[in-house]
């Protein structure tokens, strides 16, 4: 086999008609296209019709990094297009039909036992440890099982058994879901995790988390708010070192949410107060001689302080977002927290560098997020909302280029 450039094997697609496909998936015009590799627009056509060959490994590599490839995808047939790891559709769609189902005798992928409240539990912790190293698609396909037997398994034991694994497996498909822009869905979703909290102070702050994300990702804020400001009152009116610190963590993650709500509705002194709440009860937690965070309740200080960054890039303050955002990433406590949390910030921050101009950066943010954790990046609709409007300024890296690539947007120009 021959790989020189310009050479391809028979029957397979040739340079010139993978350079346009490519270029077409991009957005970009021919002009366009020639502008950006320093060559004429009649260069470029007779390439991609066939009458010119791509004959200097110079030139393949420039036009493979305006295409955001490598030059192997322009040569070889081995070499395939990136796949975008993308949510399943079958998966989501079995995520609502486990929701659509109400008669939970006999549920369970159609065991008629039901598992062990032990068994469950650690299939529960396993997909939140998956949920926290941003592996959705994976999420999504075990959240079926998990809700049709936490379901039925609540019928056929104690409710104060259950109650808590209910209320768990509720609020990660909940926030799955708003990662994955059901925000509808979601609501739903949380509404019932709320329904199976009965009251319980502690279970309603769980059950407050994805209820007030899908409140504001349903464009709710106000309503979020209140949700998130409640369910802490009933939880802890009156923190201490001595209140239990799962409590402190439920408390401090409900207020932040309550937090980014209040700068949805542009209320600065709601966001200062409940920011302030959540550092104090940061604090108090770090210091809890039994603190050990961890499982689907981590919080710590450096979670407030990205917050208050991204509560103040959504009440227009571009500048201080990004010197909060700088200061919370520059140590070791950035490093330590999940991955999800970590490329889900870098993406909404990235909004605060488009917004400043700082075009590079924005795309440095998208991409650094793409490698701590590529679910975040191509699943999120925020993710590629904010990439599409760094697209729209013009060239870009090459490896913003091949991120955009990779997940397949296009942008017309």
């Amino acid at each position: 086999m021959n790989s020189r450039p310009g050479r391809y094997i028979a029957g397979e697609l040739p340079p010139g008609r993978r350079v346009a496909q490519l270029r077409a998936r991009r957005g970009m015009t021919q002009q366009i296209f020639a502008n950006r590799i320093g060559k004429s627009k009649s260069w470029v056509d007779k390439v991609e019709r066939g009458l010119r060959n791509l004959d200097r490994f110079s030139t393949i590599e420039t036009v493979a990094e305006v295409l955001g490839v490598t030059p192997e995808i322009l040569l070889s047939k081995a070499a395939r297009w990136p796949e975008p790891i993308g949510a399943p559709a079958d998966a989501l769609e079995r995520v609502r039909a486990t929701l659509a189902c109400y008669d939970t005798t006999g549920f369970a992928a159609g065991r008629p036992v039901p598992p062990s409240a032990d068994e469950l539990t650690r299939r529960v912790n396993h997909a939140w440890e998956a949920y926290r190293h941003a592996h959705h698609p994976q999420v999504l396909r075990m959240l079926p099982d998990l809700l049709g037997d936490a379901r039925h398994l609540a019928t056929v034991t104690s409710p104060a058994d259950t109650a808590n694994l209910l209320v768990r497996t509720y609020r990660l498909a909940a926030q799955v879901l708003v990662k994955l822009g059901e925000a509808e869905l979601a609501w739903l979703v949380a509404d019932r995790a709320m329904t199976a909290a009965a009251g319980d102070p502690r279970r309603t702050a769980m059950a407050a988390i994805p209820l007030a994300q899908a409140l504001r990702a349903s464009n709710r804020g106000r309503l979020a708010m209140t949700a998130a400001t409640t369910a802490v009152q009933q939880l802890t009116p009156t923190p201490t070192r001595h209140t239990p610190p799962d409590h402190l963590a439920l408390a401090g993650i409900v207020q932040i949410q309550a937090a980014l709500a209040a700068a949805t509705c542009d209320d600065p002194t709601a966001v200062r107060h409940l920011t302030n709440h959540a550092a104090h009860l940061a604090a108090t937690h770090r210091d809890h001689p039994h603190h050990n965070g961890g499982g689907d309740l981590d919080f710590a200080p450096i979670m407030v302080d990205l917050a208050r960054a991204l509560t103040a890039a959504e009440l227009g303050d571009s500048q201080q977002a990004i010197t909060l955002h700088r200061h919370a990433t520059n140590g070791d406590a950035w490093r330590w927290l999940p991955a999800e949390h970590r490329a889900a910030h870098l993406i909404d921050i990235s909004r605060a560098y488009h917004d400043l101009g700082d075009h590079h950066a924005a795309g440095q943010a998208l991409v650094t997020a793409d490698q701590i954790a590529p679910a975040e990046t191509r699943n999120r609709p925020a993710a590629h909302a904010a990439l599409t409007a760094l697209l729209r300024t013009g060239p870009t890296s090459a490896d913003v280029t091949r991120l955009a690539t990779t997940i397949g947007l296009i942008i017309q120009r």
